[in-house]
């Protein structure tokens, strides 16, 4: 008796922590903070999209070109901070970083496959719009997101920089138990921001798919950053994502030797260097 007893009060901690815990996002207050102590002023809001509350972040002058982040899965903006930060960014870049849908500040909870992001991520463009060439990067989940909002926005972003870009549908494993772990009770044991990351996921499969027809719409430059030891998102991504981009201005694939999936943090001096000579092109 007194085992289950045990066993019912560490079940019902965990629900408890479950949904509290492992959220992947920073509040407002100590982001503020954090930029405060950094001497970046920072500016952080919602836009309301039909309804749907659209979070982000945004650092730098108005009036210079823009760095659009968008983060992978689980995550929110902040994954991007220390590129927000950057002095030497910020001398020639306005940056924007969004929590997508389901993330942050965006919905906490409410996954949307990449048609839906798209929707609701489209309308901050022309929010935040300057008339200034605008950078869209892509880590991980956000790489295929990236590639969804050039192709569902025309000649609106002057260069795409994939991340371990996730866009290959024969990369995936078919991982048919994802949807017992949103379409059950069982959604109720997995914490924080990894409930609507393995919805997501699951909705990737089919995405992916529908996503091969999007590629041949991108004519902007196109930047693919990918570690060959990635052994969440395998390399043979980057080799796909450049076949595919067949009318894109320029192609240019780095493979970084001994780099997993976290590039943007593990080698972030490879990756500003790529996001300094955007301009260039």
């Amino acid at each position: 008796m007194k085992t289950f007893i045990v066993l019912g009060i560490i079940l019902f901690a965990w629900l408890v922590c479950a949904q509290s815990c492992m959220k992947f996002h920073i509040s407002d207050v100590d982001a503020k903070k954090q930029f405060t102590e950094a001497g970046v002023p920072i500016q952080l809001g919602d836009v309301d999209v039909d309804g749907f509350t659209m979070h982000y972040a945004k650092t730098g002058n108005d009036s210079f070109p823009t760095l659009f982040f968008v983060h992978g899965s689980p995550g929110s903006w902040d994954a991007f901070s220390q590129y927000l930060k950057d002095k030497d960014l910020l001398s020639k870049y306005r940056m924007i970083s969004i929590d997508r849908p389901g993330f942050g500040g965006s919905e906490f909870g409410k996954a949307k496959d990449l048609e839906e992001q798209s929707k609701l991520i489209s309308p901050l463009l022309t929010f935040f719009n300057n008339h200034k060439p605008v950078y869209i990067i892509g880590h991980s989940l956000g790489g295929p997101m990236a590639v969804r909002l050039v192709a569902d926005n025309p000649g609106y972003f002057s260069g795409l920089v994939l991340l371990a870009g996730s866009v290959d549908p024969s990369e995936e494993k078919p991982e048919k138990w994802r949807p017992v772990l949103f379409k059950t009770p069982l959604k109720f044991l997995v914490p924080g921001a990894f409930r609507p990351s393995n919805e997501e996921l699951w909705y990737l499969k089919k995405d992916l798919k529908i996503l091969k027809s999007d590629f041949s719409k991108i004519t902007c430059p196109v930047y693919i950053v990918h570690g060959d030891k990635d052994d969440m998102v395998p390399v043979g991504n980057a080799a796909y994502a450049k076949q595919m981009l067949v009318n894109a201005k320029k192609v240019e694939t780095i493979i970084l030797p001994g780099a997993n999936h976290f590039i943007p943090w593990q080698h972030y001096k490879e990756i500003k260097e790529v996001l300094m000579k955007l301009e260039e092109d």
